[in-house]
């Protein structure tokens, strides 16, 4: 594997690769584990939820998928496994309007997505949490952490978005916004679905600039681990660094992976992710 560099705030380090497999992490990466099943919450006057449950001890672990993806994917599979393996509590869930769940997407906003997240850490998930949050769930989950600290035992950002969609329209060329502010959308190329492309509503961009968290220091003080890739063409790596310096954890590493790309979907990306929580786990269990 690659070498992982880690930068932390109040002190530096170099690793180099992961530490040694052990059995139990290397069955979350292509075990053969019966999977959970789908489920749904009801919310008044809300649509669905659906989500994925796996029963276990503190602390638990709760993955947010990113923007349009959903709980399906390889890192939150792999996740389940591995939670499974070692017998910590697990979930994963769709967003409204996205996957399983009910609603339309075009219709959600930042802040109905961070509804969902509160929601969902109120009502299905007791005691402290490990939130695992892939590119836009990496923003979510800064904002869960800000708004439930008492919940959350740390944080792990896969390809960290934070304020993405707004800084990312604002860099444009004037003349480039203007004509998308007539339009009333934005089009975004992207390789990461069949159409090529997604639209944003300048509605859910006004509504995104509520919760932006990087002008300032953001109030989360729970451990936190940042992996990001350098050839990650969709968010700069170097967000993960702003999150980093803008936390006002003590505990704070950025994982930067050399071929990282930004799903971070290769086998030795997910392990990566396995053993960073993994290790996390044995901090938290120990501390207490």
């Amino acid at each position: 594997m690659a070498a992982a560099v880690l930068r932390s705030w109040g002190r530096v380090a170099l690793k180099i690769g992961p530490r040694p497999a052990t059995a139990i992490s290397l069955k979350c990466c292509g075990g053969v584990r019966q999977k959970s099943t789908v489920q749904y919450v009801t919310r008044p006057d809300l649509p669905k939820l659906a989500y994925r449950k796996v029963k276990g001890k503190s602390p638990g672990v709760v993955f947010l998928p990113g923007f349009a993806s959903n709980m399906g994917g390889q890192k939150a599979e792999a996740l389940e496994e591995f939670c499974q393996s070692l017998g910590h509590s697990y979930l994963r869930f769709d967003y409204t309007g996205c996957g399983a769940s009910e609603g339309v997407r075009k219709e959600c906003t930042v802040g109905s997505w961070k509804r969902d997240v509160l929601f969902l850490l109120d009502e299905l998930v007791d005691g402290p949490q490990i939130l695992v949050g892939s590119s836009m769930g990496g923003w979510l989950m800064l904002l869960a952490a800000v708004a439930r600290p008492e919940r959350i035992a740390a944080l792990v950002g896969i390809s960290t978005a934070a304020d993405h969609f707004v800084t990312a329209f604002k860099s444009l060329p004037l003349e480039v916004r203007k004509e998308f502010e007539e339009k009333g959308e934005w089009t975004v190329a992207t390789k990461h679905n069949e159409e090529g492309s997604y639209t944003v509503s300048m509605d859910f961009l006004q509504e995104a600039e509520n919760h932006c968290v990087l002008q300032g220091p953001i109030p989360v003080t729970c451990p936190v681990r940042l992996i990001h890739g350098l050839k990650d063409q969709d968010i700069p790596w170097h967000i993960s660094m702003q999150v980093a310096d803008r936390v006002l954890s003590t505990d704070v590493d950025v994982i930067l992976r050399k071929h990282g790309q930004h799903r971070m979907g290769e086998k030795d990306d997910i392990k990566l992710m396995v053993y960073t929580i993994d290790d996390l786990i044995d901090k938290l269990t120990t501390m207490v």
